[in-house]
């Protein structure tokens, strides 16, 4: 079933507070809101990505069908609060999640009964682990999720990690000290010294970068034991809202068979699968086809008004 888009929508910039700092989102509202409550949809990105980097177009398609969406960046990362900058803290960021879920369903304009998230990469991994404890959800969207840390740090060799663990040490110590953080790429050129080295992961990155936007590639170098040790795909057995999982077969970044065996395991697991790469779901034919999924999806799950504007 396809839903037309047809439902007038604004964008504004907000904060709300996480920890002791704050998180930077934009806000979609339907008009539609202006008149009774309408569902949401939380959306947080990848690793040591920030919402502008790719989550427009997605959050558009989602807000024309009615749906309120709430796309938030991270602490330590882009326009958001927290020091030291750069540093990627799962446990941070999951509270960044359960944070913007709280304002969000706090908003006057938003039917707090009705709320889903969506995570792209990293953050569909965070999508798991977050629907899984919060059972109150209505629905999941989890799309090239990252699932298993060792699984995804198998990619690197052993030249690089013997480097990175020299990197790691140095950045300790600075952490210790009180230091700025010792960093190291986000993405970075196979051989090269960096937290993603696959083939087309800088070239992948480079292009989630609008016209005009300056996106910081560097990530503290501690950053790698908090990734690696992550496993948000084991929280998948646990999630009582329906979740839609969907996976690239040709994933550089996020292995797809431990991914996939680890949604098998979700009660009400919809496992989608897609040609594209893993920095191929922001763009052209793999774009449309993804969000046209998730847009039934979601609305088949949080079902807002279909109003037609004339």
């Amino acid at each position: 079933m396809t839903h037309k888009l047809t439902t007038k929508f604004g964008r504004r910039t907000v904060q709300f507070a996480s920890g002791d700092s704050y998180c930077s989102a934009w806000l979609y509202l339907p008009d539609t809101a202006s008149d009774t409550p309408v569902p949401v949809v939380v959306m947080g990105h990848g690793i040591g990505a920030t919402r502008e980097m790719g989550l427009a177009p997605y959050a558009e398609r989602f807000a024309a069908t009615g749906l309120a969406v709430l796309v938030f960046t991270h602490r330590h990362l882009g326009d958001s609060g927290g020091e030291p900058r750069q540093v990627l803290s799962m446990t941070e960021q999951l509270a960044d999640w359960d944070a913007a879920l709280e304002y969000a369903a706090g908003l006057p304009e938003v039917d707090r009964q009705r709320v889903a998230v969506w995570g792209s990469s990293l953050g569909g991994g965070h999508a798991i682990a977050v629907a899984a404890r919060h059972p109150e959800l209505c629905a999941a969207v989890a799309q090239c999720p990252f699932t298993d840390g060792p699984a995804s740090a198998g990619a690197l060799g052993i030249r690089e990690t013997l480097v990175l663990g020299g990197v790691l040490a140095r950045d300790f110590l600075a952490a210790a000290r009180g230091k700025e953080p010792v960093t190291v790429p986000v993405a970075a050129a196979p051989g090269q010294l960096g937290l993603m080295t696959a083939p087309d992961a800088l070239p992948g990155m480079l292009k989630l970068v609008p016209d005009g936007y300056e996106w910081v590639n560097r990530a503290a170098a501690r950053s790698l034991i908090n990734i690696v040790r992550y496993r948000p795909g084991r929280a998948a057995k646990d999630i009582a809202a329906p979740i839609l999982v969907c996976i690239s077969r040709t994933d550089s970044v996020a292995p797809p068979v431990p991914t996939e065996r680890y949604v098998r395991k979700a009660p009400r697991g919809d496992i989608r699968h897609y040609d594209a790469g893993h920095f191929d779901f922001y763009f052209g034919k793999a774009f449309e086809q993804l969000v046209t999924d998730q847009t039934e999806f979601l609305v088949s799950h949080l079902k807002p008004a279909q109003v037609t504007s004339g």
